[in-house]
């Protein structure tokens, strides 16, 4: 099996160096070999998040102590690196936007001046929630002009700095509470030309369904009717949390309605399981009804826990299609062996099938650990 190298190792002594030369041939005056001594020093211990910091530290130390001209010589650094996300130089250097949320928050106006020229290289939206949290007025300004900007690494900034759940992030809890102000602002980019903003505004809906369900629900059965196809994904992505937990208004917004469908029978196999192998089930769907079903199909998982009770996880199968009388097979295998992300428990668990958030029925499984 090939072995990746840990991302904090990219973070390196000669990452150092590079960014050594490259502030030194904007402003010669640098102490380039200082910088890249004292770094190296103290790099080696630390975690991904923790060099970062560290160089951004240092950069304080060794550049102008006027945070305006600091500031300028690590813009007319960056002018050279590429534009594009996926290049390296998103990771490597995301010490310069650790620099303006370190050391820029006494001085708001430089530092979101600075972010989008920053942002086209390396990411400012951890950055950008510290401003949020000491400027919301006028940062949220900001975002609202910036929603309006020419790049999309820009606009997709107003939206993923300003979820109020990003992963690797603390929480944006003023927005938590009422989403009210960004929901404007994704008001402005739910039909932006990039997906990459698209795909943002999604996951930022996603986040606020998770404590406002209503208002994501009514705000996507006023952008469904009539929407073009590349709002009807971003309405789906948005959705899906909703939609793994069955709620029946997500599921009509997407056209999954109440269905007049029966399950045909349930197999699992085998009854007990080992732990490690594959639990294998089949079953049928048969339409009912007179008019065509459009269905989403999923099964739920109930795995046991540690006190005995059961907690579900949802499975996503297939979106499809069923003509009145039609009967629809469907068989899959699910391997249940060692996760990072759960711990199995031995004794009874259950499989469910489930049909536009309802559930059909059922049937259990002995799981046998070693």
């Amino acid at each position: 099996m090939a072995e990746y190298p840990l991302l904090k190792n990219f973070i390196n002594d000669k990452l150092v160096a590079q960014i050594a030369d490259r502030i030194a041939a904007v402003q010669p005056s640098f102490a380039a070999a200082a910088f890249r001594t004292a770094v190296i020093a103290e790099l080696g211990g630390l975690e991904l998040k923790a060099r970062h910091r560290l160089i951004a530290a240092k950069l304080r130390e060794y550049l102008p102590a006027d945070y305006a001209d600091a500031l300028r010589i690590l813009l007319a650094m960056l002018q050279d690196e590429q534009v594009s996300p996926s290049k390296k130089a998103g990771l490597r250097l995301m010490s310069i936007p650790a620099f303006v949320e370190v050391y820029g928050l006494d001085h708001p106006r430089e530092s979101l001046d600075a972010m989008p020229a920053i942002t086209r290289v390396s990411s400012c939206e951890f950055a950008l929630r510290t401003f949020l949290t000491a400027h919301p007025q006028a940062t949220l300004a900001r975002l609202h002009r910036w929603a309006k900007h020419e790049d999309e690494h820009v606009r997709r900034l107003a939206s993923e700095g300003s979820r109020p759940r990003l992963p690797w992030a603390p929480p944006l809890r003023q927005f938590i509470a009422d989403p009210t102000p960004t929901l404007a602002l994704l008001e402005r980019l739910k039909d932006d030309p990039s997906l990459y903003v698209r795909r943002s505004v999604a996951n930022h809906l996603n986040d606020i369904s998770k404590d406002h369900p209503g208002r994501v629900l009514e705000l996507m059965e006023v952008w469904a009717p009539g929407a073009s196809q590349e709002r009807l994904w971003l309405i789906n992505h948005a959705l899906r949390t909703l939609v793994k937990r069955g709620d029946q208004r997500a599921l009509a917004i997407l056209g999954f309605g109440a269905a007049d469908v029966a399950l045909c029978g349930l197999e699992l196999s085998p009854a007990a399981l080992q732990f490690g192998n594959a639990l294998e089930f089949a079953f049928a769907l048969e339409n009912r009804g007179r008019a065509e079903a459009k269905l989403m199909i999923d099964f739920v998982m109930r795995f046991r826990k540690a006190n005995g009770k059961t907690a579900p996880k949802v499975f996503k199968l297939k979106r499809t299609r069923l003509a009145p009388g039609e009967t629809l097979s469907v068989s899959r295998k699910l391997a249940i062996r060692p996760i990072s992300t759960r711990k199995y428990y031995a004794g009874r668990q259950r499989l469910e099938i489930q049909v536009n958030g309802r559930v059909l029925g059922g049937a259990d499984f002995e799981l046998v650990m070693d």
